[in-house]
């Protein structure tokens, strides 16, 4: 074993206890990794117990099925890292490349780092008898839907709902690694001589609508030319239509109401540098400071609030915005490719909750909006519930609010916005809806 190197057993428990983390106390999965991968020194280590994690999550309800089917009865609660591990053997069984016997033994002797050797025999039971007959299975499990599509079966019924003829096709870009896109600091440089430093550190990428980069075999963000000066940011080229959908313009007042983690406060700043001031505004404490490091890495400049949106009497000084991009908070179920870990932390009891919140963000920013003014509502739900029932209920008490058609060649096309899909065009799924002040 190579110094900084740790064992295959060792990986496999670290990422065991990370997803308990997730399923048991509803840790998100970035939360749960940073717990545990400042023990590993190895890069490819690191890497694996996050494959193992990610890949994991995107099966879940498959590999739960599985489990299931092999189990007499469920493992008790306190034993839900053993059953983590488990369906860690059966990911690397059945969805990774891993050689079974590898996965098989490596498995059975991470349930020592558990402090579980009790488990040895279930889980070499288990993980044998799956890499058997698996194939039997697969009739049976075609049958069930959360199993076949690997979705909770609420999200399956809210998909199929709301988008009866692309539902399967969300679910299966749900199981896809998600692209790496890049979007240019137009402050620094131009998306053709990026391009062309990207050719020279030999990283394969083409142009990406509607001004990004597509890097065709993703790489750590250190190995991009100039990431660190600010030359460069990753986002979702989804997420790059924001900035064009609010047009601002040279002397505007510009308030981002929900920023961090900063993706698009730095963009409206990069392709209209004319912007007469910019508030960003974030209530939590930690993303603030990520907003903060966004900004400082690419250099730019805006008035950094830490605030809760809706108390506007608390941060607001009286001057109107000619432009407001609300990027509401949401159950994020576009962006599922990205955070597997969606699938478990969200459940269809938050959505009220959800909704209230996104309509009182509405009506407490509405009247911070200058007649004439725009403002974007964005989500990265695919859910007709956060999206155009939000803006149907404040459409109906705000007369003077007007839905402005996005004339558009990506997404699809709804009452009142635009809906872009996992996996079309290749960005992840985002709603925008432009709202125009009309006061008479």
């Amino acid at each position: 074993m190579t110094a900084g190197a740790v064992s295959g057993q060792h990986t496999r428990a670290l990422a065991a206890a990370a997803l308990c983390r997730v399923v048991q106390d509803g840790l998100t999965l970035d939360a749960a990794l940073e717990q545990y991968l400042h023990s590993i020194d190895r890069a490819d280590d690191r890497g694996f117990v996050k494959e193992l994690c990610f890949g994991t999550l995107r099966w879940f309800e498959q590999l739960e099925w599985v489990l299931g089917h092999y189990l007499d009865k469920p493992l008790k609660y306190k034993d839900t890292d053993l059953r983590m591990l488990i369906l860690v053997g059966l990911y690397q069984l059945h969805h990774l490349d891993t050689p079974a016997h590898a996965a098989v033994s490596a498995t059975v002797a991470a349930t020592a780092e558990l402090g579980k050797d009790w488990g040895k025999p279930l889980v070499n039971a288990l993980l044998r008898r799956s890499q058997r007959d698996y194939e039997r299975l697969m009739p049976e499990l075609e049958r069930r839907p959360a199993a076949r599509y690997a979705h909770p079966p609420w999200l399956i019924d809210r998909l199929k709902a709301d988008w009866p003829a692309h539902w399967q096709a969300i679910a299966q870009a749900n199981h896809q690694r998600p692209p790496q896109h890049l979007r240019v600091n137009l402050l620094h440089t131009t998306r053709a001589d990026y391009l062309d430093e990207l050719a020279r550190a030999s990283i394969p990428a083409q142009a990406q609508a509607p001004g990004g980069i597509w890097v065709l075999k993703p790489v750590d963000v250190n190995q991009l030319p100039g990431f660190n000066q600010g030359h460069v940011s990753v986002q979702d080229a989804g997420a790059q239509l924001a900035a064009g959908l609010l047009q601002a313009q040279p002397g505007d007042l510009v308030l981002d109401a929900c920023a961090a983690p900063g993706g698009k406060t730095a963009q409206l700043l990069e392709t209209q540098p004319q912007i007469g001031a910019l508030t960003a505004l974030d209530v939590d404490a930690r993303r603030v400071e990520r907003l903060r490091a966004t900004l400082n890495r690419l250099h730019l400049t805006a008035s950094i609030i830490r605030a809760d949106a809706t108390d506007t009497a608390a941060w607001w000084d009286g001057r109107p915005f000619d432009r407001i991009l609300l990027d509401a908070p949401c159950s994020a179920t576009g962006v599922i490719r990205r955070h597997p870990d969606i699938k478990r932390l969200k459940a269809p009891a938050q959505l009220p909750k959800l909704q209230s919140a996104q309509t009182k963000l509405l009506n407490a920013l509405w009247p911070l909006l200058k007649p004439g003014g725009k403002l974007l509502y964005a989500t990265c739900s695919l859910l007709r519930a956060e999206n155009d029932a939000v803006i149907k209920t404040f459409l109906d008490r705000h007369p003077q609010a007007n839905p402005a058609t996005i004339q558009a060649t990506w997404g699809t096309p709804t009452k009142y916005g635009r809906q872009l899909l996992p996996g079309a065009d290749d960005t992840d799924g985002f709603y925008y809806a432009v709202l125009t002040r009309t006061d008479v």
